[in-house]
């Protein structure tokens, strides 16, 4: 926040006309501004479409018609920041655009700022190089705290609410709302005090679950429970050495050893091979949030929200830093950004490259996991060194690998792996994946409940004879992706270790 306060604050004693600083939260942002008007001594005068400038102010009549207001501004004699709060959709009209330019060359000889303020980024090609745009960043941990201590002040020393809140937890409670708006956190924070009259510890699970619905109001950030752990994944033994070296990466002592916070991974691999499972576990080993990024809803009809999607969703991500964020089956969102500028006028490629961009340059403790079927539908920017840690492969799952999976998913089913032939089902499953494996064991499921008996080793050999694997059915495609991963790719098992 105080950077931004900083950069405002410059760009308005360097006299920059059009500021754009692009938010939900409009409170926060007016506040921002009025300490930014007090430091350079200017008046704050603010504009909406419903009461147009505030009278006492600037008292003069149809203030409320945007037109009206730009002309307003440029006959003002005032040395003050003007704010014009939701103006992008008027930004669409020819009027409104010429009089911007005519005022963005007014305002470069003047001592007046206007600054716009919105949660939607709206920039007509005739104002693209005269507007400044900005993001005001979402609250930190010390903001929420504030919010926090405030709320529960009055019931401190309350017989009807019980507030048990140390440092340590509410450090936890805070750190569970990050990602929030500082109105999101306040009402989840007054949910939860009033939900049982007793706010404590015990509050962070119910607190975690509101902030899932908050971020799935977005419909391109869906938050992950993290039921899946490292202990439910077979094999990939080379991918979980690595894993836990970097254990502790986003940790202080890390950081004061001088190691940078890990990029991120990509996974390649045969499909059902434990890609998006691995993803899952990951989070949950390093204790982490899970974001999946639903490339497909990034993209929006209108002109330029496909782009203000991807950078609303990196600052979400962002701000709800240390997490992880995933993108499953990266290629089906980015396929065709060589072609796109004759097929969608380049918006995939520009969203990609907003995407590359941040990979490259980030500084937020945000760890970005990719998983890939297809490699040759990738652009070749994806493997820039820079972009990931490491790429990994994630073959077909070896002898003891299946075996491993088998025991796996046998003891999911609450069964005893002890009274089965793993073994022998491990020499007939080759070619197998991990996903077909898991549905041979379903399938023998199934063959045994009409019976009313328990399934057993017959009934899973039978399975797993009746299926043929996608390595036979697709044999070609699967011998390509092997044969491109064999020197461009970190093998994920042992097995494939050379």
């Amino acid at each position: 926040m105080e950077r931004l306060k900083k950069e405002l604050t410059l760009c308005v004693r360097a006299r920059y006309p059009l500021l754009y600083l692009l938010t939900f939260e409009e409170n926060r942002a007016e506040g921002v501004i009025n300490e930014i008007g007090k430091t350079l001594s200017k008046e704050v005068v603010s504009w909406t479409f419903s009461r147009g400038f505030d009278p006492a102010q600037e008292p003069q009549r149809d203030s409320t018609k945007p037109e009206e207001a730009l002309k307003l501004i440029i006959q003002s004699p005032k040395k003050a920041i003007f704010v014009l709060k939701d103006f992008h959709p008027f930004l669409e009209r020819e009027l409104v655009v010429r009089l911007m330019r005519d005022l963005s060359h007014h305002l470069k000889r003047s001592y007046k700022t206007v600054i716009l303020v919105s949660p939607s980024l709206k920039i007509p090609p005739e104002l693209e190089k005269d507007l400044s745009v900005f993001d005001l960043p979402l609250p930190d941990s010390g903001e929420l705290a504030e919010v926090l201590t405030q709320l529960i002040a009055p019931y401190r020393n309350s017989n009807k609410v019980n507030v048990d809140l140390s440092p340590e937890v509410t450090e936890k409670v805070v750190q569970a709302t990050l990602g929030l708006t500082r109105n999101e956190a306040e009402n989840v924070y007054a949910k939860a005090l009033i939900r049982e009259r007793n706010f404590g510890v015990h509050d962070i699970p119910e607190i975690i679950l509101e902030k899932q619905q908050l971020i799935r109001k977005s419909g391109i950030l869906n938050f992950i429970n993290l039921s899946t752990q490292m202990k439910d994944v077979g094999g990939l033994g080379e991918l979980k050495k690595w894993l836990r070296q970097r254990s502790r990466a986003f940790s202080a002592q890390a950081r004061d050893y001088g190691l940078p916070e890990p990029k991120g991974l990509l996974l390649l691999g045969v499909q059902g091979c434990g890609k998006s499972l691995a993803a899952k576990a990951i989070a949950a080993e390093w204790n982490l949030p899970l974001l999946r990024l639903d490339v497909g809803k990034i993209f929006n009809s209108f002109v330029g929200d496909s782009e203000q999607n991807m950078r609303r969703a990196i600052f979400q991500a962002e701000a709800m830093s240390p997490t992880v964020l995933w993108l499953d089956e990266i290629e089906k969102g980015f396929s065709g950004t060589t072609s796109s500028g004759s097929v969608d006028a380049g918006v995939t490629a520009r969203v990609f490259a907003t995407f590359l961009t941040w990979m490259q340059e980030k500084v937020k403790p945000v760890f970005v996991i990719a998983t890939s079927n297809n490699i040759a539908e990738l652009p070749p920017e994806l493997f820039r060194k820079g972009r990931f840690d490491e790429i990994f492969f994630i073959d077909l799952p070896d002898l003891q690998e299946r075996e491993q999976i088998f025991r796996i998913h046998i003891q999911a089913k609450k069964r005893d792996p002890g009274q089965y032939d793993l073994v022998r089902f491990a020499m007939v499953s080759e070619s197998f994946s991990g996903a077909e494996i898991e549905q041979a064991v379903v399938s023998a499921m199934y063959s045994a409940f009409p019976e009313d008996r328990e399934f057993t080793s017959e009934d899973i050999l039978n399975a797993v004879e009746e299926t043929v694997p996608l390595a036979v059915t697709a044999k070609e495609s699967v011998d390509r992706l092997r044969l491109w991963a064999k020197n461009r790719a970190r093998p994920a098992s042992h097995s494939l270790v050379t």
